[in-house]
């Protein structure tokens, strides 16, 4: 078992995003909490993503408050990659491999991990997508093309959205330009 953290700042508004990744040989584990404002209330919101030896992801969990409003998240997908909200079936995400929290830059690695691209790779993927606040599953398509052994062109919403990651050597996003960076030495 290895156990990698980090430390993010949010860019675009005041925020932070501590997490971890517990790598088990029967899956990986994300940990994490997020702590912004939202629609100017304070919001906090702790998450935990659970992947199958594939990276698949099995489960996620997110729970934490927006102001005076509490979060409180389940989301699973079956061997047949069908999901689940809170209980309530969620066809819109069938066949979707990875949960993608739009509220952190942790879940990219993810993909990234599950993908197992070399330099000079592209790939499209489609993540089940929880929108924050609005906490709705989506699909979201996204294209991740491996430019060398830390950089990564993403791209979502057919390439409306496009960003040059950094990425550290276990997969985590390090510079998202614009909405996320690690803090020095973490």
């Amino acid at each position: 078992m290895s156990v990698t953290t980090i430390l993010w700042r949010r860019l675009d508004q005041p925020g932070h995003d501590a997490a971890r990744l517990i790598e088990h040989p029967d899956g990986p584990r994300l940990d994490g909490s997020a702590v912004f404002e939202e629609a100017g209330q304070p919001c906090r919101l702790d998450y935990q993503v659970a992947c199958d030896a594939a990276w698949q992801t099995v489960s996620a969990r997110v729970v934490g408050w927006i102001g005076d409003a509490a979060v409180d998240v389940a989301l699973a997908a079956d061997d047949q990659r069908r999901w689940t909200l809170n209980g309530q079936s969620c066809p819109q995400v069938a066949g979707c491999y990875d949960v993608d929290l739009s509220f952190t830059p942790a879940t990219n690695l993810l993909a990234i991990r599950r993908t197992g691209m070399a330099p000079g790779q592209r790939v499209a993927v489609r993540s089940a997508w929880l929108d924050f606040p609005s906490l709705r599953l989506e699909p979201l398509d996204q294209v991740y093309a491996r430019l060398d052994d830390s950089a990564w062109r993403y791209e979502s919403n057919g390439g409306t959205f496009t960003a040059r990651l950094l990425t550290n050597a276990v997969g985590f996003v390090v510079d998202y330009p614009g909405l996320w960076t690690r803090e020095p030495g973490r």
